[in-house]
């Protein structure tokens, strides 16, 4: 498919167009040019254009599960309906590290590559509990990628257990850690986290977290929250400090933009992102962010439907089977708990796309004989 030229003038595109043409990096200013252009399509046209310059029309996933071990947390975010403050208030729970490791056991005959471990902020367990948890999953499947805390929790165990966060991170590397996931890193504006999460890792910090982690030899991800109190304007910035601290290190591998769900939480006034909202995130942060290789949808922030579709607008990636997901079912997604493999490739088939099933690293995982 072709846009003419006359169609990108019309929507106040065609310099950016020639810009991305010419491989010439995109500015602030550019970036908010992308986010208010009426014409979506056009802003999905160049996104794609992009997008399969990189990767064709490749669409990855992966088998994975998700482990949440506790949602106990002393962090107070506005936005989040999985957290209890306290142990012992209702809903809340910690997993035993037998329970944990279970949740590998019981999946001892499917051919997963990765665990993804994502927890609250709880003030009362020792740090063993964290290096133990990693080790014992370890033991039960060696070659497992272990893709586990955000570089807010690794923060709150440096704060918590007196270590810095690199003694932190060696700790964990050395019981089993692979890689760090890229959660809590909302929206990088002061302005934006005093007002929804006040009480947890600031971005200077998350971003000091994933660049001694990249140092260390690991990569990461980077998320952003959107369709909250953000303005284009702290989206693009956002987008340009990941970009940034990936010029220096080269570690993040994926930016996954995550939607706000207001349900059961204490920005439940605020209404949802739209689809349209969701898929022109996904398409700019595509153009602005020339040095990250993958754009994910995650298919249970974004429903299944619009994460389809997000594959033209500049997303080549859709996570993977997830299998066991609280935080968003807790604000109020619609979307499934876990897809198969088979799903997950019926869904990119059907969008026209070809499904590639990767590691944790990207590294495609050849299909069983």
């Amino acid at each position: 498919m072709t846009l003419s030229r006359s169609r990108l003038e019309a929507a106040g595109l065609l310099d950016l167009s020639d810009k991305l043409a010419a491989s010439q990096r995109l500015t602030l200013a550019d970036g908010v040019r992308l986010f208010e252009t009426p014409d979506l399509l056009a802003l999905g046209w160049l996104a794609n254009r992009e997008r399969e310059r990189r990767h064709a029309g490749k669409t990855y996933y992966n088998y994975n599960i998700r482990i949440e071990a506790t949602n106990v947390c002393v962090a107070t975010c506005l936005f989040c309906s999985f957290s209890r403050l306290r142990p012992g208030d209702p809903g809340s729970y910690t997993l035993s590290q037998e329970q944990a490791w279970d949740k590998l056991r019981q999946r001892a005959d499917q051919p997963l590559t990765e665990v993804h471990v994502v927890n609250g902020l709880h003030p009362d367990l020792p740090f063993s509990y964290y290096t133990d948890l990693l080790s014992g999953f370890k033991r039960l499947r060696p070659e497992i990628h272990l893709k586990c805390f955000t570089a807010v929790e690794i923060a709150f165990f440096s704060d918590l257990y007196t270590m810095s966060d690199e003694q932190v991170l060696r700790e964990l590397m050395a019981a089993g850690l692979d890689s760090l996931p890229g959660g809590g890193a909302e929206v990088f504006a002061e302005r934006v986290r005093r007002k929804i999460c006040h009480d947890k890792a600031d971005a200077d910090r998350w971003l000091s977290i994933h660049r001694i982690a990249h140092r260390l030899g690991m990569r990461s991800n980077v998320t952003m929250l959107y369709g909250h109190i953000e303005t284009i304007q702290e989206r693009v910035d956002h987008m340009l400090r990941a970009r940034a601290l990936q010029d220096e290190t080269g570690g993040f591998q994926a930016f996954i933009p995550l939607a706000f769900h207001p349900d059961n939480n204490q920005m439940r006034k605020l209404p949802a992102p739209s689809a349209n909202d969701t898929l022109r995130v996904h398409a700019v942060a595509r153009l602005m962010l020339d040095n990250i290789p993958h754009v994910k949808a995650f298919w249970i922030a974004t429903g299944v439907g619009v994460a389809q579709t997000a594959l033209w607008f500049g997303v080549d990636d859709l996570d993977g089977t997830v299998q066991e997901e609280k935080i968003y079912h807790m604000a109020g997604t619609e979307a499934p708990e876990s897809m198969t493999t088979a799903d997950l490739q019926r869904l990119i088939h059907a969008a026209g796309r070809e499904p590639v099933e990767r590691d944790t690293l990207y590294n495609a995982v050849a299909a069983p004989a």
